[in-house]
């Protein structure tokens, strides 16, 4: 049976506009600069530039009385179509984009840099081997196998099948192995190893000169891979029978080698792109002031062309000219929004990291880590009257210009620990602490992580080792035996 009830139910409903600025928070810099420009793609009503008007109209207010500059800019018009504007995903670019930039201005566009990778020219040395056409095919498919570090790490087998399948060729196991050997014999050496050890070997074998150091290191990765991946320096000396200085020399002749050899010719296919502040903060005698990046903002506008259109618009009582008013409405409200919208994310910037600088403000007038206090979203979000989750927005993927370098802005937010005399203080401290010691420990005995647990528990800081253990892996700092050196 159907029955009517009465229920309430408390919803909060964010507005469009609101959505629009949530959005616009996240984005750093680089990325607000593109959202901007597709922005004013899709609404030509937005132009970028001052508004040099001291008293603006509403531009929204259909029964506002016009002067006589709109009525002669009419006859102007006569040739305005509506379809040239309303569809503007299928417009025409040259409709939205102007051309009116000086030589001498600066040019915003992100640095790239784009190289050859590595399987092209391990392509071009193959074309060089004297194969006939299913053999250079086969090793065509072996080159398009090895990963980004220039290994083979599948299976033959699977590369058997592989090729049978997709490519009608019927091959073998060995015959892949000896196509192997021929790429295995290119630049850079190393290529097309199956694993750390035979990549290392084949770099010293390639060696030109066959001297005694070059011996011991192929003998020490041919037969004490393992003892040498885990720094067991004592256990090679003994078999090798050689003193500490000439396996120095040894180890040396291996760690000059390369165990990424694909990597080395990757880099120049990956795109580098620099990191733009989006808060620049300057140390003036102990006084520090803080700004956005002058790109982070640039000045907009609502197009006084569109303006113009509304008003003409506006005095038409004809059906398609309501549509069209209703139209042009729409885009300068956009406009409008997105203006305001953008000012707001200015405000809230430089209001978030302003209370951001004061409270870590003994750091940022050093740039000493141990100064770091701890600090969490809400600790901003209390401050600044905001929600935690605008802070985090804020926070992320944005980065402050300090005289002492630039630093990601979330790096500061950190969890708080007591020391034994009840101060609180921050986890960056501890991990800088940390880092320090590790510096400066002697690399013939590296310091243990119970050894790191006793130094800090003698500097007041009751830290778990397990705690200490996990501090290092976030530094991305190798366990003790294998940070030792001879």
């Amino acid at each position: 049976m159907l029955r009517q009830t009465q229920s309430h139910k408390l919803l909060q409903k964010l507005s469009p506009q609101q959505i629009q600025l949530m959005k616009l928070l996240q984005l750093p810099t680089i990325a607000l600069e593109q959202r901007i420009k597709e922005e004013m793609e899709i609404n030509p009503a937005l132009e970028e530039g001052v508004d040099t008007d001291d008293e603006p109209k509403d531009e929204f207010d259909n029964d506002e009385e016009f002067d006589d500059t709109a009525k002669d800019d009419e006859n102007q018009r006569e040739d305005f179509s509506l379809s040239d504007y309303m569809d503007d995903d299928e417009g025409a670019s040259y409709k939205t984009k102007v051309n009116n930039t000086s030589p001498d201005e600066e040019r915003k566009e992100i640095p790239f840099s784009v190289g050859v990778t590595f399987q092209d020219n391990l392509e071009s040395q193959l074309g060089m081997k004297d194969l006939d056409d299913r053999e250079y095919q086969i090793a065509l498919n072996l080159i398009g196998n090895l990963d980004d570090d220039g290994y083979l790490r599948r299976d033959l087998n699977s590369i058997v099948d592989d090729i049978a399948f997709s490519q009608n060729i019927s091959t073998t196991e060995p015959e892949l192995n000896e196509l192997l050997k021929v790429i295995q014999d290119f630049e850079p050496a190393g290529i097309g190893a199956r694993d750390l050890q035979e990549c290392l070997l084949i770099q010293l074998r390639k060696i030109d000169v066959q001297t005694m150091i070059v011996e011991l290191a192929t003998e020490v990765v041919e037969k004490q891979m393992d003892e040498f991946s885990k720094k067991h320096y004592d256990k090679i000396s003994k078999k090798l029978e050689i003193d500490d200085e000439l396996l120095k020399e040894v180890i040396q002749e291996i760690l000059k080698l390369n165990p990424r050899p694909g990597n080395s010719m990757a880099d120049g296919q990956k795109s580098h792109q620099q990191v733009i502040a989006d808060f620049i903060m300057v140390n003036e005698e102990g006084q520090l002031i803080l700004t956005l990046n002058s790109r982070n903002s640039p000045d907009l506008k609502v197009s006084k062309e569109y303006s113009q259109m509304l008003e003409e618009y506006s005095k038409s009582k004809d059906k398609s000219s309501k549509e069209a008013s209703m139209f042009v409405k729409q885009k300068l409200e956009g406009a409008k929004w997105f203006i305001d919208a953008i000012q707001q994310r200015s405000y809230t910037l430089l209001y978030t990291m302003n209370a951001i600088m004061e409270y870590q403000k003994e750091y940022f007038l050093t740039g000493d880590e141990t100064l770091l206090k701890p600090m969490i979203l809400k600790d901003i979000a209390e401050r600044v009257n905001l929600d935690i989750s605008t802070i985090s927005r804020v926070a992320n993927s944005k980065y402050v210009q300090t005289t002492f370098g630039t630093f990601l802005l979330k790096s500061f937010f950190s969890e708080s620990l007591s020391t034994d005399s009840g101060e609180e203080v921050s986890t960056r401290e501890v991990k800088k602490i940390l880092e320090d010691c590790i510096a400066a420990e002697s690399k013939k005995k590296p310091l243990t992580d119970d050894k790191l647990t006793k130094i800090l528990k003698e500097k007041g800081y009751n830290i778990a080792r397990r705690t200490i253990a996990k501090y290092r892996e976030q530094l991305e700092i190798p366990v003790a035996r294998l940070r030792k050196e001879l």
